[in-house]
């Protein structure tokens, strides 16, 4: 699994890189950036990718409603929230994409190839969030314009690539940047995909469920339901504003605390960082009716909750804290079927990403669409040589993790089925 032979083709690759590049590893786009001369005044973007924070927020948010593809983690609220607390998430920075009336169409929140992969390769990545979902903010009557002008500025600070993390392949933004690519004579390259769980809120709900779940299984869900009513009338909840979701999310944090995440350590409430950075931006998003916290309670007892996200069209389906005294009812998935009439019962909301692994156990069986997602490596130069060879680093990296991690998830497993 851990090689001298793959470690040597990482070592001979970066090696490669350097040399090919001309500069010192992760260090060449700061020295690129520092190089390039101030910005003409006709010229609305900064001539380097600034710091997040440094983004206009009204800017942003003009932005973010005109977006080609809705993204709730890439919201300034949600985004910004992460930068400042999230441990190993602050300090991003932003390429910026701004029309010659100065507009802003393009955002992607970006970090370095060393930051994203511990890789000294001259490629920006887009940030992490917090969830997997990585989809560029571009304005959808100039997605074509936004992506060009986000290469052309990752292209100026000595990037050779950019590598679009966690992105919907069959999405806009991935269309938007194929077409900008092409004038170049450049293609996309997926770095490797899977497919997640996504409701189509369009259905009628029942419907969707007999479908997805089948009779029998229908049947003991109800059954579990009734048992959970023993405790105490079952009731679904939702939590939108700034002064009833602060609570809710406490529930919320207490749930998620009490099971198996707090056995990893895993649970927001463990980390001050965390904890700050999800009260702030779940405060902020419910404001703006960005965010919710969707309970379900058996009398006054809550026994599960999650947060959802709102963007468009799309919601987002964060976190989910159980009460795992109840696990014999299946309180998780109650919640998940009380989500699913929910969203849609709401004309707004066309779908849900899950964002979950693929594969849940839980999600997988009752949201029976797929999203396809992938790591696409976007070229800036022609015939560029170090394309191939970051390509070729990832693509080992990967293939040296993915089996570590996972026997890491398997001992996990095996000790908390015995804790």
């Amino acid at each position: 699994m851990f090689s001298p032979h793959d470690m040597m083709g990482i070592r001979d690759v970066l090696e490669a890189v350097k040399t090919a590049g001309g500069a010192n590893g992760h260090r060449a786009i700061g020295e690129a950036q520092a190089s390039l001369p101030p910005r003409a005044a006709t010229d609305h973007a900064p001539a380097r990718p600034q710091m997040l924070r440094d983004v206009p927020p009204e800017s942003w948010r003009s932005l973010a409603a005109r977006a080609a593809e809705p993204n709730g983690y890439n919201l300034p609220d949600w985004a910004l929230a992460v930068d400042a607390f999230s441990r190993g998430r602050t300090g991003n920075r932003a390429l910026t994409a701004w029309n010659d009336n100065g507009t802003l169409i393009g955002l992607m929140p970006t970090v370095s190839a060393w930051r994203a992969y511990g890789l000294p390769l001259p490629a920006l990545v887009t940030a992490d969030v917090y969830p997997p979902l990585g989809t560029v903010l571009l304005d959808r009557d100039k997605a074509d314009e936004a992506a060009g002008r986000l290469m052309r500025q990752a292209r100026a600070a000595g990037a050779r690539a950019l590598i679009l993390r966690d992105t919907p392949l069959d999405g806009p933004v991935t269309a938007a940047f194929t077409r900008a690519m092409a004038w170049d004579g450049l293609r996309p390259r997926v770095l490797h995909s899977h497919a997640r769980a996504l409701l189509d809120a369009t259905r009628d709900a029942e419907e969707l469920l007999r479908e997805a779940l089948g009779a029998k299984k229908l049947k003991e869900l109800r059954r579990q339901r009734n048992r959970l009513a023993d405790t105490g009338d079952v009731t679904f909840t939702i939590a939108a504003t700034p002064e009833n979701i602060a609570p809710a999310l406490e529930v919320f944090l207490q749930l998620e605390a009490s099971g198996w995440k707090a056995r990893r350590g895993t649970a927001l409430i463990q980390d001050e960082a965390h904890l700050a950075f999800i009260r702030r931006a779940v405060h902020d998003m419910a404001a703006r009716g960005e965010c919710e916290v969707i309970s379900l309670y058996a009398g006054e007892t809550p026994v599960a909750a999650a947060i959802v996200l709102r963007h468009l069209d799309r919601a987002f389906y964060f976190k989910l804290g159980v009460d795992e005294r109840f696990a014999k009812c299946s309180p998780g998935v109650l919640l998940t079927l009380e989500l699913t009439r929910h969203m849609c019962a709401d004309e707004r909301i066309a779908s849900v990403d899950s964002t979950a692994m693929p594969g849940h156990p839980m999600i997988d069986p009752i949201w029976r669409d797929r999203l396809p997602i992938g790591d696409v490596l976007i070229p800036l130069r022609r015939r560029d040589p170090l394309v191939g060879a970051i390509r070729l680093a990832l693509n080992l990296r990967r293939q040296i993790r993915e089996p570590a991690r996972r026997i890491v998830h398997t001992i996990r497993k095996v000790r908390e089925k015995h804790s």
